[in-house]
């Protein structure tokens, strides 16, 4: 390496270094600035507001364990169901607040559950009220709680008041209530002072720790029901299979009136036509006429039959009849870029499923053609377990995500009429990922 070369790559090295302290730097510094705003951040805030709430919501949820308690020693009598069944709507009501409180100040993302729908007469409001499985689970929220809102309230007030009475240490002889505390040396007030400014820079970490109890509980127990929540998807799931049939049949419709239905009128007519000429065929001109039209109509009989395979095929491919493993290998195939392709199903899963993963290995594909950028894709099929897991690959741009089209969505509705589920991840820059998982008999 020649002098003058040599004294080029020193400054481009030296730069490089500079450049790598400086961001090393920064990075110091925001983790700096991190940990000295947290105490002042909108959640730590929330989290505080949460905890100083606590006493007064636990305290309404043992006022209302006491009231509960008693219902049930009543309960052998005409006065207890009445005021069992009260007790019961109450937790319901009080789960709604401790829920909205939560959603709000803790963090939680709890669904509601759904509203409680009573019969008429008196009877089954009765019935309705002692059966509702979200007022009981509020109910043992009520109790396991007590414990839960204990220690946050135990670690907020040693945090924070702990650290403020620490900070406070030099000013400790100034106060009458404090009197007969004497103040340290400086030295030992300064270390005193340290340490409960340390405290107050911990007490965020520490109150959202000794919140993760809390937050359990709620997610647990305030949501829906794990039964409900399963009904609510597969109403939802039906709701989509019901949309996702119309959907398809006036696509079918479409399809046929504006393709098939169309090309069958103009066969006709240029049939007719041949036939008009064919009447009058002592002319030379009029028989080569009539040829052209019977070629016509001829190309546009196959091209109605090429429409009407690809139209049933869309319908139900006749690959899936020898079984999802060849459908799948002759779909890659045909594909436009290279797709290497990796099955192992040593159980057939049920036709629906197979026209399920069909159609989404269809979409997927289509999707990585058209948007991806993609040169290269790979395909693997899997049985495990009961599930029927595809995962498609591709080495694109990224960037796949429900909300960015259609076929993605509408993929995803398909599936979870199943009760499947389906995972992308597709960072920007890529590669893409899109994992479907879906059950192996319906």
């Amino acid at each position: 390496m020649s002098p003058r070369a040599g004294r080029v790559f020193s400054r481009v090295r030296f730069r490089q270094a500079g450049r790598v302290r400086r961001l090393a730097r920064r990075s110091v510094d925001r983790q700096a600035e991190g940990l000295i705003t947290t105490p002042v951040r909108e959640r730590s805030q929330r989290e505080l507001a949460y905890v100083l709430m606590l006493p007064f919501m636990a305290g309404a949820g043992l006022v209302h364990l006491v009231f509960m308690l008693l219902s049930v020693i009543l309960a052998a009598n005409l006065v207890g169901m009445p005021m069992l069944a009260l007790s019961v709507r109450a937790a319901r009501g009080l789960g709604t607040a401790n829920r909205r409180l939560a959603r709000a100040y803790a963090g939680v993302r709890v669904p509601d559950p759904a509203p409680l729908r009573a019969g008429p007469g008196l009877l089954n409001r009765l019935g309705t009220a002692l059966g509702d499985v979200t007022g009981w689970r509020a109910v043992i929220h009520s109790l396991l709680r007590l414990p839960a809102a204990m220690l946050a309230c135990t670690a907020a007030a040693g945090l924070w008041g702990g650290g403020l009475l620490l900070l406070g240490c030099p000013l400790w002889g100034h106060f009458p209530a404090w009197a007969h505390l004497t103040p340290p040396g400086w030295p030992v007030a300064a270390l005193v002072s340290a340490a409960g400014l340390a405290l107050l820079l911990l007490a965020p970490w520490g109150v959202h720790l000794a919140l993760a109890l809390e937050r359990v509980l709620a997610r647990t127990l305030l949501g829906p029901a794990p039964g409900e929540i399963r009904i609510r998807r597969l109403e939802q799931a039906r709701a989509l299979t019901a949309e996702d049939a119309v959907t398809r049949l006036r696509r079918i419709e479409r399809d046929l009136h504006d393709g098939t239905a169309a090309r069958l009128v103009t066969l006709a007519m240029s049939l007719g036509m041949a036939q008009d000429e064919l009447d009058q065929a002592d002319q030379p001109q009029r028989l080569q006429h009539a040829r052209v039209l019977v070629d016509n109509a001829h190309r546009s009989a196959k091209e109605t039959v090429a429409e009407l395979r690809d139209l049933i095929r869309g319908i139900h491919p006749p690959a899936l009849d020898q079984g999802l493993e060849v459908a799948l290998a002759t779909l890659t195939a045909r594909n436009p870029i290279p797709v290497r392709f990796d099955a192992d199903l040593p159980e057939r899963p049920a036709p629906a499923i197979e026209a399920i993963a069909y159609f989404c290995t269809t979409e997927l594909l289509a999707n990585v053609v058209k948007h991806s950028g993609a040169r290269h894709a790979a395909i693997e099929v899997r049985v495990r377990d009961g599930l029927l897991t595809l995962r498609v690959r591709d080495d694109g741009t990224g960037g796949a995500a429900i909300g960015t089209g259609f076929g993605l969505r509408g993929l995803a509705a398909r599936i979870q009429t199943l009760d499947g589920m389906i995972d992308i991840h597709s960072p920007a820059g890529g590669p893409t990922v899109i994992t479907v998982q879906l059950p192996l008999h319906i």
